[in-house]
């Protein structure tokens, strides 16, 4: 069994940043896939960025590339998403997940474990 608990989510004017972070339970962390998802007001669920089980490979949606980065430490059990230049329409509940079978994956329906979330909310 995988917890994840994700942290620092808040409200941040247009423009600012966050960093999300994702903390795991488990000794196997290091060989999980991670990715954040987020899910916005009568939206469905949306994918926004994974990383591999080494960190040595990511993918990002479109909408946040060039403005946000995933990372991870190991060390850690921890996996980070930065958001920077945010826009209004990044507010969302953003989730993150682990993936235990793969090496990197982009569906939701891929990820086994997935955190309750943490609310941005980016204001105008």
């Amino acid at each position: 069994q995988v917890q994840l608990v994700e942290s620092g989510g808040g409200l941040v004017q247009a423009g600012g940043s966050l960093r999300l972070s994702c903390a795991a339970s488990g000794r196997t962390f290091s060989s999980y896939a991670m990715g954040w998802f987020r899910q916005a007001p009568g939206k469905e669920r949306e994918f926004v960025a994974a990383i591999s089980w080494d960190g040595d490979n990511t993918y990002y949606a479109d909408s946040v590339k060039g403005r946000f980065t995933i990372s991870r430490d190991n060390a850690k059990n921890t996996v980070y998403l930065q958001m920077n230049s945010l826009k209004v329409e990044d507010t969302a509940v953003y989730y993150c997940a682990a993936d235990i079978e793969r090496s990197i994956a982009t569906k939701s329906y891929e990820y086994d474990y997935w955190g309750q979330g943490t609310q941005v909310t980016v204001s105008s």
